[in-house]
């Protein structure tokens, strides 16, 4: 199975200070948008793993994230692309559980139920959270400089060969290269 992990926020959507809180503040990153499509049409599943501490937090609940993610889920078709599943802590960051990343509880879930190990697994994020969740779970650590990952590229954090793209797009344009 290929299998590429998203983070959700700063990667396929622009990132928001204030929490995504309805369709209408969710706005794609267009260019992720074509490459979600080309990673589908290179045969590759992918699926979300997203903190979404909106519904811990109670600013938003389970029907408004389903209501923006049927916005991503339209977006993505309009443009040839889908997701195949997503995965998200609803959980605020006090809550100490396993599923909140840097914690590695999400990426577990999904290796479990895709039936995969994760050590060939791309887990592409704008944060230092997403880097250290999939060192923590065994993926492919790659960082994109959309969303938070400019600050998190500059604030220097990043463990020593981290892969660093511009956006998801030159992400995937540098992983099918070899294929096409």
């Amino acid at each position: 199975m290929k299998l590429i992990i998203l983070d959700r926020d700063g990667v396929l959507n622009e990132e928001r200070e204030d929490y995504i809180k309805s369709p209408e503040e969710w706005e794609p990153i267009e260019s992720s948008m074509s490459a979600v499509a080309r990673l589908n049409e290179a045969g590759y599943s992918v699926v979300l793993a997203t903190n979404q501490s909106v519904i811990g937090r109670g600013i938003i609940d389970m029907a408004m994230l389903n209501k923006i993610h049927q916005k991503m889920h339209s977006t993505l078709g309009r443009h040839g692309g889908w997701v195949d599943a997503i995965y998200f802590c609803p959980d605020a960051p006090d809550a100490n559980c396993d599923c909140r990343k840097p914690k590695p509880g999400l990426l577990y879930e999904i290796a479990r139920r895709c039936k995969t190990e994760l050590a060939d697994v791309w887990m592409v994020g704008d944060a230092l959270a997403d880097v250290q969740a999939a060192l923590a779970g065994g993926a492919k650590p790659a960082l994109v400089r959309t969303g938070y990952g400019a600050k998190t590229e500059e604030e220097g954090n990043l463990p020593d060969e981290i892969p660093i793209f511009d956006n998801l797009h030159d992400f995937v344009v540098n992983l099918l290269q070899p294929s096409e």
